[in-house]
């Protein structure tokens, strides 16, 4: 299942919904708000996706994943807008029958999630100044500190 929200993200139910009677195995990797980036105090994130296109990517990672790894059930979930200090901003939950199946499967739902969906984080410092702190590159597949 994959999933863009702009409410709050409910970790439980993921991690519920990837539950199977035959996985021996649940990953699960929460990204944050952390309080601060660049030596500097932030006050908040606000993500922007391009979501019809963010979706259907995020669909085929999890694709992707379940031909590489035997996984049982995948999640992932981004949030948009305003996301404040401690709160989750993306969630991913793999379960498998086996723990190294899901730990390698959740790393590169991860990894590649950041690499190539597009999403954009905007930092909001406590002095007031704003930063886009992360670009994705369409066209080349990569990704740049602004």
């Amino acid at each position: 299942m994959v999933q863009i929200t702009s409410e709050k993200i409910d970790v439980q139910a993921a991690v519920e919904s990837v539950t199977t009677p035959e996985s021996g195995g649940i990953d699960l990797f929460i990204g944050t708000t952390r309080n601060h980036s660049k030596n500097r105090a932030v006050a908040w994130l606000e993500y922007e996706a391009y979501e019809s296109m963010a979706l259907k990517m995020m669909e085929r990672l999890e694709e992707e994943a379940r031909s590489r790894w035997p996984i049982s059930k995948a999640v992932l979930i981004h949030r948009i807008g305003r996301v404040d200090i401690g709160e989750a901003s993306v969630v991913i939950a793999v379960s498998s029958a086996h723990r190294k199946e899901a730990f390698e499967a959740c790393r590169f739902l991860i990894d590649k999630l950041k690499q190539v969906v597009p999403i954009w984080k905007r930092e909001f410092f406590a002095d007031g100044t704003v930063e886009w702190s992360r670009q994705y590159h369409a066209e080349e597949g990569t990704t740049e500190t602004l």
